[in-house]
């Protein structure tokens, strides 16, 4: 077997290059969708209100993206790659038209749920595909490939969102939403193929576990809404025992939501689970970073949306130019970083509330401290990916693929729920204003700088393990 890292050139060489181009399309629809909606949330407030529920607007799309994401494998082996991307397209359009047509913040609620569905489908058959039609030295590129279409994302959601929330119109970015997906559905239809070459008719789908980390993850948000201690405390108390809950059960069950060994924290593959969420809930604080930068320095919406993506550009780019390194340098970068990452949101906690800096000034450190958290987070985040592929069972490698994004999304849910529930208790609604949004910020990107540490001694505590 060739051991040595793969090209570009070989990923996209013949046949491979359509296969990659259909899996890098659906993440950029759903990516889009993510940055698009962070972008005009502040302007959908203004009209419609709700901002209690701010942080819902994310937490529901994620929550029901990982329903669509935990559905891809079953719709993959039973319905084939053409069906199962020509369904997630369609229920995304539903969801984006109820969007657009959403006269209170409920029935958006509605349609973000019905939304995150659809994009949780694309993102998951995208890393579902990869074990399947490419060979594995490809599966480090392909990977990138996939992280890399958050890139492309960057550039067209905050675009679209800012151009219209700028003009008051924040409705019409959905509807272009559809216009795009229609667009990805006439590419797939064309290149992806109808059938795998293995068809299971009997997947089936963990429908206990789904359950109760999705109620877990709203949990959390409906304490975040509530103004009562009691009730803060209760949700995570409550999220707590559902998550403990769902391991317990997934452990046994027959149908399961991760490969089996993803538990056990003294072996590659779950403590692997552990840091991609864990990295990944660093990215949870974006969705506060427009609000802040409106009410804190009176950014405009397109502004500051191009600004919050900086974090998907670091990650993107690192994504990239570290794909390629070599076995032994990965543990290094891993943790290289984890140190960018931290230093990068204690950045954050200090420059965000702060109306001391220039204009000047303050801009290029805000981007700095931006792009340090996404290049921390995408400098090994190919090979934590691989990683999973690599260690899991032979005989489960579908659901390995799906649970990357299950797991991501998860981690996405939860820390995003959080993240509402640390501004709402830390002043975003009361006393509100520019004092309140001071405090709400401060005190969000200090606690989130606590993930890299817990990351950092975790990994510790499994390579001093000697276990695989």
């Amino acid at each position: 077997m060739d051991k040595r890292p793969a090209t570009w050139k070989e990923l996209f060489k013949g046949k491979n290059g359509l296969k990659a181009i259909a899996l890098a399309a659906g993440v950029v629809l759903h990516a889009t969708d993510v940055f698009l909606a962070t972008t005009i949330m502040p302007s959908v407030i203004e009209d419609i209100g709700g901002l209690a529920f701010y942080s819902w607007a994310t937490t529901v799309y994620v929550v029901a993206a990982i329903i669509g994401s935990v559905l891809s494998s079953r719709n993959l082996l039973k319905k084939g790659p053409k069906i199962s991307y020509r369904g997630a397209i369609l229920l995304f359009v539903t969801g984006a038209l109820l969007c657009a047509a959403a006269p209170y913040m409920y029935v958006l609620l509605i349609g973000r749920f019905i939304q995150g569905i659809g994009g949780g489908l694309l993102f998951a058959l995208s890393y579902a595909m990869v074990n399947v039609i490419f060979e594995e030295r490809l599966w480090p590129r392909a990977m990138a490939l996939i992280s890399a279409m958050w890139g492309v994302a960057t550039f067209i959601g905050p675009f679209i969102g800012g151009i219209y929330a700028e003009y008051s119109h924040w409705r019409m970015a959905f509807v272009t939403l559809m216009v795009i997906a229609f667009g990805l559905l006439i590419l797939t239809e064309k290149i992806l193929p109808k059938k795998l070459s293995v068809v299971n008719e009997q997947a089936y789908l963990p429908w206990v576990q789904l359950m109760l980390i999705t109620i877990a993850a709203l949990a959390v948000s409906g304490g975040a809404a509530s103004q009562h201690l009691i009730w803060n405390v209760g949700s995570i108390l409550l999220a707590v025992i559902l998550l403990y809950w769902t391991v317990k059960i997934d452990k046994k069950a027959t149908n399961r939501l991760l490969p089996r060994g993803s538990y056990d924290l003294t072996k590659t593959l779950g403590a692997t689970y552990v840091v991609i969420a864990l990295i990944n809930s660093s990215t949870a604080v974006e969705i506060y970073i427009p609000y802040f930068f409106k009410v804190i320095h009176q950014y405009s919406p397109l502004l500051a949306g191009y600004l919050t993506v900086l974090i998907a550009v670091g990650w993107t780019t690192a994504s990239i130019l570290f794909s390629g390194i070599s076995l032994h340098k990965v543990r290094s970068s891993i943790f290289m970083g984890l140190g960018l990452i931290f230093i990068g949101l204690c950045g954050l906690a200090l420059i965000m509330p702060s109306q001391d800096f220039s204009h000047t000034a303050f801009f290029i450190l805000i981007s700095i401290c931006l792009l340090m958290v996404g290049m921390g987070i995408g400098i090994g985040w190919p090979h934590l990916l691989t990683r999973v592929l690599t260690y899991a069972p032979k005989d489960e490698g579908e659901k390995a693929s799906a649970s990357i994004t299950t797991v991501q999304l998860l981690a996405t849910a939860i820390a995003t729920a959080f993240a509402g529930l640390v501004v709402n208790l830390t002043g975003l609604i009361e006393p509100g204003g520019l004092k309140g949004t001071q405090n709400a910020a401060t005190w969000l990107f200090s606690i989130f700088a606590l993930a890299p540490v817990a990351t950092f001694f975790l990994l510790l505590y499994t390579w001093k393990s000697k276990k695989s």
